[in-house]
């Protein structure tokens, strides 16, 4: 028995199986391994090997992506404090394991269920978020990146692993393929993940919207997210038993000005809905307050004319259809207890 090792080692049995695989040295200290054992079990032909500094793979073969990935953690996360144990125990199942890290980047992307990102073995580097007064290097296939605020993480099998905004801006962050990026911004919208908007502002904020390949790819993603916002308002008509409206249409006083475009409206009942698709854009502050104060004069000029407007975003299409639906059958039967509308002109958009 060396100076290093426990008086009463802890078992392994209380680790899962990845647990078992990969571990820091200062564990497998705690579990009754010293540094010239380690030393000798990592020797060339060995049964064992170093994935990355003092962070050892128990076995001799590649490892898994989900070793990868757990070894990327054990190496960032900040070392537990003296006698507090860094795995979770059988006495204390939900201990954090991994304080003060979080994956992020394509690896993060892959685990939320891109399929537009390389499977975990593949990946060339594994991106972990830590405090920026950490020092800490990269290392191996490990690349550390320092922030002022971790993001709050989710719990992905079991790892934590940064929202899809975040992990979208550190992957783009890295990219030069503009294909790529586009691939990456659409299938976030597409699959799901988030709306545009969400995605333009974390894309503002890390700064990129001065690269004109992600410029490109963000103009792609507003369409984008702009078609998929109009298939969820048809559905929303169809499903809910909305009556059908004119879709997409300009309105004009007859003989007079151009009111503006719609995209439903029910001219028996002066209801109109309004998609709002508008997305932050860096250095285009101007242009945002400018786009918002024609929506607000358009809404205010028809609300005078009689015409009841609903604003939809996305987002609410997205996560509440049905009480969407609730708002529009509201206001459509609300149309007789108001005053007649104006006289409108209806055109095709």
């Amino acid at each position: 028995m060396t100076h290093n090792t426990p008086l009463s080692p802890r078992p392994l049995r209380h680790l899962s199986d990845v647990h078992r695989r990969v571990l820091t040295a200062a564990q497998l200290r705690a579990h009754g391994v010293g540094t010239a054992e380690v030393t000798e079990q990592c020797r060339p032909d060995g049964p064992w090997r170093e994935l990355l500094p003092n962070v050892i793979l128990l076995h001799p073969g590649p490892p898994t992506g989900e070793e990868r990935l757990h070894g990327a953690l054990l190496y960032a996360a900040r070392a537990a404090e003296p006698g507090v144990p860094a795995q979770p125990t059988a006495e204390s199942p939900h201990r954090p394991v991994y304080a003060e890290a979080v994956i992020t980047g394509l690896a993060a992307l892959t685990l939320h269920g891109f399929s537009s990102t390389p499977p975990l073995p593949a990946l060339d580097h594994v991106d972990v978020l830590v405090p920026r007064p950490r020092r800490l290097r990269s290392a191996g296939y490990v690349r550390v990146l320092r922030t002022s605020a971790l993001p709050a993480a989710h719990v992905v099998t079991g790892l934590p692993v940064a929202p899809v905004t975040r992990a979208l801006a550190d992957a783009v962050a890295e990219l030069t393929d503009a294909e790529a990026v586009r691939r990456l911004l659409t299938e976030s919208v597409r699959g799901g993940h988030c709306e545009p908007a969400a995605v333009v502002r974390e894309l503002t904020q890390a700064k990129l919207l001065s690269r004109p390949h992600v410029v490109d790819a963000v103009d792609a993603l507003l369409a984008e997210g702009r078609s998929i916002a109009e298939d969820r308002l048809y559905r929303m008509v169809r499903e809910f038993g909305l009556p059908d409206p004119a879709w997409n249409v300009d309105l004009r006083l007859p003989g007079g000005p151009h009111l503006g475009g719609l995209d439903a409206y029910w001219p028996e009942q002066a209801v109109a809905v309004e998609l709002d698709t508008r997305a932050p854009r860096q250095g285009h502050r101007q242009d945002d307050d400018a786009l918002w104060s024609e929506y607000a004069r358009k809404r205010e000029h028809l609300e005078r004319l009689g015409i009841t407007v609903v604003h939809i975003t996305p987002r609410k299409l997205r996560e509440s259809l049905e009480q969407q639906a609730a708002v529009v059958r509201t206001a459509l039967m609300a149309s007789g207890d108001r005053d007649p509308a104006a006289y409108v002109v209806v055109l095709p958009r």
